[in-house]
């Protein structure tokens, strides 16, 4: 018999492996997907807005229903990462698409609804597409097996499927409008494909490549072929056969079977001109710059003329205003029945070149047998052309290193002409941005430039000292003068989204402010009136009552800031107190301090908050400031990134001395966090700076040599710059970060240079050296997360973090200076 002590012994024995085995089922419950609080997890679970589409003549709105976040099933669902894009194979079409779940019909002048008959039983609707003349609209809808083409009829609202599941919608578009409105030009899968490749058993041999001296810097692109195997796998997806279909369902095969990058038909429908992709590929780069053909065919696919072969782009000279040689950015004209115009670079494509000539632009007419007319020379680098008529076009050409945006107006029908410089400015200065051509649809039913005479009728965001105040203007091109034909005025934000009259006194607008949704209306600006064609409800009510405005502050060398600044519902700093901060930022580069320092965005736009927002925290007692700007600024011969370090933690310190001394944020509660590059300055501000209590990093970057030709902005090697690179990678800096840091990631982001690894490393860096975090990776989610079990588990997390290490902060942060932790 056992002795009284060996009893208790015993029992004591059973208790501790209940208590254990608890334990450690609570623990692994712990691991499984976890909800956010309620107040915010229901703005997850709010209903979305439908998208519109409005027809030119402002007859039909067409509102396309979305349906709320995808589960982590149809996320996970299996998927091919080859060639730099990624598919499905189940459905030949991308993985991660978005779809609609229905359509529905709003006739603009009555306000009445109408739903289309016929239509799928569980729509997965997406690549919606009017006809030219707007009287049908084609869809896809996606199956568990493939992708079904459809039409829908805006006079019968009748729907009807013209294909089955045979679309090709993996790597090309999926279809396109015949200009005859009755035909449409489709992407199918090649009959008779048979079954995919299977994977061997065994490798054949080693994967081989090979250099001999040609410089080949390229950025870190992901999703690359890896193996022969890849190669077959994207042969097979990739392969496109183009059909003919008319509106009972009729398909006729267009040319052979080919791997089709894109494709465009003429204005008159006669050509079509077709991007084919060639052997060999590349293990390097992705499918977008394997070698391809320019070819144009006739309407039935019969070859008329190659009009180039462009080799594999592997080699390229470095920098942002670098490009490739031969024909580049084939298309045609939009005010011509069949000609083709295009660029090459005069410059062999490198930045570095002296010339006051980078490209030549090109058009030819068909039967394309003559030789090309060069139309125009460009001292920057060619961008694009939006036409008008014979005797107008204007030219766009960028350079992206001194930030300049030209734009020439010049007369197509005399290409001996120097054309005239209308607009020339730097691309960061908004508050010169007089912005873009408005457009009207020619008999082709392709879009060209609305003109009044010697005006051009142009919508901008309307930057100013009092932020974005969108605007319609006419620009005269002789004058340069604009005439402000709508401006918004507050306490809306309201912007141009098209003229539905010829003397552009009649306009559709999307307007909203701080407590109303984006609606469209109707504004006649001869009479004065505005007409409301939708009336979309608060999506999120619980936000309605949360104060915002736009603050502004100067950081210590005088460059002016501003922030967007949440408080909660009836805040009153007076009674309240001081809150604490959640500071959401991004840094961007600026060659000009006065740009840097211009007023950026609006107090009077609507408040939605999506995934990814900060914004959440308002609802949990959080001041939160969100576009808190982070101007890296090199003016001259100085780069931005020289001195990142320091003017990161200025602006940081002139943010929160801003909310310290507006008596809303208290200074030892202050978070600060970021995606992608802001999540690269929050490790910064935390390696270099003791002002924030904690901080969250998502799906960042944090080891700057893993992406050594160049990363963001910067264009420089590791090899031009290596003290640049170990300088802001706050990877080689990680002894430093003694703040509590949340690391997040995707486990299967494509974003360049945001590899998962980033932030395996770098959480690994900060645990060897003793620091306080936690790495929390998402099964199956990209840069951004798209799953609802991920974005409100993300949430808990990030609301775990706040609470446990910002609301309850106690210990003041021991000072200010970017000395506090040495450089």
């Amino acid at each position: 018999m056992l002795t009284t002590k060996e009893i208790s012994r015993w029992t004591s024995l059973v208790l501790l492996i209940l208590v254990l085995n608890l334990t450690s089922i609570q623990g692994q419950d712990k691991q499984g997907y976890q909800r956010p609080p309620e107040a915010i997890a229901k703005l997850i679970d709010a209903p979305s807005t439908p998208s519109v589409s409005i027809d030119s003549k402002a007859e039909w709105m067409l509102l396309m229903e979305r349906p709320g976040y995808p589960s982590i099933e149809e996320v996970a669902s299996k998927e091919l990462r080859i060639g730099g894009t990624r598919i499905n194979p189940a459905t030949n079409g991308r993985s991660r698409a978005s779809h609609m779940t229905g359509l529905k019909l709003k006739n603009i002048a009555s306000g009445k609804e109408l739903n289309f008959s016929g239509m799928p039983a569980k729509p997965q609707i997406a690549n919606v597409s009017w006809s030219n003349d707007e009287t049908k609209i084609a869809f896809t809808n996606t199956t568990a097996n493939g992708i079904e083409l459809w039409v829908a009829d805006v006079n019968t609202q009748k729907a009807k499927r013209l294909l089955g599941a045979v679309i090709n919608n993996a790597y090309v578009s999926a279809f396109d409008w015949m200009p005859n409105n009755t035909h449409l030009l489709v992407s199918t899968i090649k009959d008779g494909r048979g079954a995919a490749p299977e994977k061997p058993a065994a490798p054949k041999g080693p994967v081989l490549q090979e250099t001999s001296g040609a410089k080949a810097a390229s950025r870190t692109y992901q999703d690359l072929l890896k193996n022969p195997y890849d190669e077959e796998l994207f042969e097979y997806f990739t392969t496109v056969q183009l059909k003919k279909v008319d509106l009972n369902g009729k398909a006729t095969k267009v040319g052979s079977p080919a791997i089709i990058k894109g494709y465009s038909i003429s204005p008159d429908g006669g050509h079509i001109l077709v991007q084919t992709i060639q052997k060999p590929f590349s293990y390097l780069v992705p499918g977008s710059r394997f070698p391809f053909k320019y070819e144009v065919w006739d309407a039935a696919g019969n070859m008329v003329k190659l009009m180039g072969h462009v080799p594999l782009d592997e080699v390229r000279p470095n920098g942002f205003d670098a490009t490739r040689l031969g024909r580049r950015s084939m298309s045609w004209r939009a005010d011509k029945p069949s000609t083709l115009y295009w660029a090459e670079a005069a410059d062999g494509g490198d930045p570095k070149t002296k010339t006051n000539v980078r490209d030549h632009v090109f058009m030819q007419d068909a039967p394309f047998m003559d030789a090309p007319t060069k139309i125009a020379s460009t001292s920057l680098r060619y961008s694009f052309i939006n036409w008008g008529d014979d005797n107008r076009a204007i030219l766009n050409q960028r350079w992206w290193a001194k930030r300049m945006d030209r734009r020439t107006l010049i007369n197509p029908a005399n290409p001996d002409g120097e054309g005239e410089v209308i607009i020339d400015r730097n691309t960061s200065d908004r508050y010169s941005d007089p912005g873009n051509p408005m457009t009207e649809k020619n008999e082709y039913g392709w879009y060209v430039l609305k003109m009044d005479k010697g005006n051009l009728f142009m919508r901008s965001t309307g930057g100013s000292t009092e932020g974005d105040r969108p605007y319609l203007s006419k620009f005269n091109v002789k004058t340069k003068k604009q005439e402000i034909l709508f401006r918004s005025e507050a306490p809306y934000y309201e912007r141009t989204i098209d003229i539905i009259s010829k003397k552009a006194d009649k306009i559709i607008t999307l307007r909203e402010s701080e407590k109303e949704p984006p609606n469209y209306f109707i504004r006649d600006l001869k009479k004065g009136t505005l007409t409301a064609i939708s009336d979309f409800p608060h999506p999120q009510p619980d936000l309605i009552e949360v104060n915002k405005e736009i603050i502004k502050y100067k950081r210590e060398d005088g460059v002016d800031l501003t922030a967007v600044l949440y408080t909660p519902a009836g805040y009153d700093k007076n009674s309240d107190g001081p809150l604490p901060v959640l500071m959401w930022a991004y840094p961007r580069e600026y060659k000009s301090a006065k740009n840097a320092a211009q007023v950026k965005g609006t107090p009077y736009s609507f408040t939605r908050v999506s995934s990814g927002s900060p914004i959440f925290w308002v609802l949990r007692g959080y001041a939160v400031m969100t576009n808190t700007e982070m101007p890296i600024i090199g003016e001259d011969e100085k780069e931005p990134n020289d001195s990142f370090r320091e003017q990161l933690v200025m602006n940081a310190k002139a943010a929160i001395d801003k909310i310290v001394g507006m008596g809303v944020g208290d200074r030892n509660k202050i978070g600060v966090g970021g995606h992608s590059y802001g999540a690269f300055m929050t490790a910064n501000l935390l390696a270099h700076s003791d002002l924030f209590a904690a901080g969250i990093a998502r799906s960042g970057a944090y080891n700057r040599t893993l992406t050594p030709f160049g990363f963001q902005r910067e264009e420089r090697t590791y090899w031009e710059a290596p003290d640049l690179y170990n300088y802001m990678s706050p990877f080689m800096h990680a002894d430093k970060v003694n703040e509590p840091l949340l690391l997040i990631h995707g486990e299967a982001d494509n974003n360049s240079g945001t590899f998962p690894i980033q932030s395996i490393r770098f959480y690994n860096a900060v645990k060897g050296h003793g620091g306080t975090a936690k790495l929390v990776m998402l099964p199956d989610e990209s840069h951004g997360y798209r799953a609802k079990e991920s974005i409100m588990h993300m949430l808990y997390e990030m609301d775990t973090w706040l609470e446990k290490h910002v609301k309850k902060a106690v210990t003041k942060p021991e000072g200010a200076s970017i000395n506090s932790k040495g450089k």
